[in-house]
């Protein structure tokens, strides 16, 4: 008699490698911290030229002056500096353009409305890569008077001692 041949069991599929979350960061705007009160962060695209792509890819960007705005339902951001690309040819970007922003159309109509209320305002806190696209990190905020700085820098003085004493146990 011929013998039944048994079914192959599958093969385990190889283990997938565990990558770092994939984020590389190109400009971080520490002033926000210090200026404004943080309350809500929202994650965006970039709508980007060739250029500006290779430019961020070097880490070239600064979001000091940097702010974003709500116009006719489209989110742009203003002030973000990204020099020009050295190896592009004529054709390169200017360096201070307005940079449209994507997002959902109901996180634009939410923080359209927040913005609107009596001091918030949209500031751009990182420009990163996160798995190979352009993103910027917004946070809705709210300025801080001279004396709400000094007394937060003086928070932060306190926790600093704290944790500097917890670890000389």
């Amino acid at each position: 008699m011929a013998k039944k041949k048994e079914p192959e069991k599958a093969k385990a599929a190889p283990a997938k490698k565990v990558e770092d979350s994939g984020v590389h960061v190109v400009a971080r705007n520490r002033r926000a911290r210090h200026d404004f009160e943080l309350l809500e962060k929202v994650e965006a695209g970039l709508v980007l030229t060739g250029t500006e792509v290779k430019s961020l890819r070097n880490g070239k960007a600064n979001l000091e002056d940097s702010y974003a705005e709500v116009d006719r339902g489209e989110i742009w951001l203003l002030g973000c500096d990204i020099p020009e690309y050295l190896q592009a040819n004529r054709m390169n970007h200017a360096p201070k353009r307005p940079r449209k922003l994507l997002l959902h159309r109901r996180e634009i109509i939410k923080l359209e409305h927040r913005t609107n209320e009596k001091g918030m305002t949209l500031v751009p806190v990182a420009l990163y890569f996160k798995k190979g696209i352009a993103k910027v990190e917004l946070c809705l905020a709210r300025g801080r008077k001279t004396f709400d700085k000094r007394e937060a820098l003086k928070k932060q003085e306190a926790k600093r001692d704290m944790d500097r004493a917890l670890r000389r146990r």
